[in-house]
C-alpha cells in the first residue's frame, strides 16, 4: 500500500501468537539469560510467581505475525524506529493478539513518507500486555508512476 493511500486510523488485526515454553526458554538462554526467564524455582519466589517471557521475545512473536499480514506490501522501503512498552508479564502458553493502527503520517518528499504504526497487544484474557510504536518509510505513488 502506497503512502498516499494510507489514512490515520486505518488498522489491521494481527493473528494470534502463542508463547511456547520451550521456545521461551531457548530465547531466554540465548538473549536474556536472567533467572526470571530461566530459573523456575527463582521465578516462584518473585511477585510474578512463575517464569515470564522475555519482553523482546513477546514483542517479536507478535511482530512476526504482523509481518505475515504484509500491511504495506512492496511499498515498504525500510523501518526507521520502534519503541516498546511492556505493561504486564507474559507467561508460557499465553496467546497474544494485536491491532496495528496508523497513528501518524508525515510526507517526507515526493518519493516517500513516514508512517507511524501503533500496535496494542493483548493476552488471551484481553489484558493489554505491551504497546509498540514503529515508524516505517513507505513509497509514495508518484515514484512508481515515473
Amino acid at each position: 500500500m502506497y503512502f498516499d493511500e494510507l489514512e490515520i486510523g486505518m488498522s489491521v488485526d494481527i493473528p494470534p501468537a502463542t508463547i511456547r515454553k520451550d521456545k521461551m526458554l531457548a530465547f531466554a538462554a540465548d538473549y536474556d539469560n536472567i533467572p526470571l526467564h530461566t530459573d523456575e524455582e527463582y521465578a516462584k519466589s518473585t511477585t510474578f510467581g512463575k517464569l515470564i517471557a522475555p519482553g523482546v521475545m513477546s514483542f517479536m512473536s507478535v511482530w512476526a505475525k504482523y509481518l505475515e499480514v504484509d500491511f504495506f506490501g512492496a511499498e515498504l522501503l525500510a523501518g526507521k524506529s520502534t519503541k516498546i512498552e511492556w505493561l504486564k508479564p507474559v507467561y508460557a502458553e499465553d496467546t497474544l493478539t494485536g491491532v496495528a493502527t496508523v497513528t501518524d503520517l508525515v510526507k517526507r518528499n515526493n518519493k516517500n513518507g513516514l508512517v507511524e504504526i501503533s500496535i496494542d497487544v493483548c493476552n488471551q484474557n484481553g489484558e493489554l500486555v505491551l504497546k509498540d510504536v514503529t515508524e516505517a518509510i513507505v513509497k509514495c505513488r508518484m515514484i512508481a508512476e515515473r
